[in-house]
């Protein structure tokens, strides 16, 4: 894969973060009860993702059927569910 397809990837993948975050309705609303408080708000998270390149064998088992979606599955340490909780973000134990 070419690095502009790559930094395209990584550039979606942003995107689709960023638009899940703003459009969380408990977060929108601790942002907006935050304002009305009288306080500015500023909001930074930060993302650590790896890329490292597959074999033809690991692509082929990881692609997806066309117009096929499957939920996520994340792992979340203490510490990334003890940061949600803070932002009023519940956390499914089954992620």
């Amino acid at each position: 894969m070419a690095d502009s397809d790559l930094k395209r990837l990584m550039k979606n993948l942003e995107e689709s973060i960023n638009e899940a975050i703003s459009d969380a309705p408990g977060i929108e609303k601790a942002i907006r009860e935050i304002k009305e408080a009288g306080y500015e708000v500023v909001l930074v998270i930060d993302a650590t993702i790896g890329f490292k390149p597959t074999t033809g064998e690991q692509r082929d088992s990881l692609a997806l059927e066309p117009g096929r979606d499957e939920p996520v599955r994340l792992k979340i340490t203490p510490e990334d569910a003890k940061f949600l909780k803070s932002l009023k973000i519940s956390v499914d134990k089954d992620i």
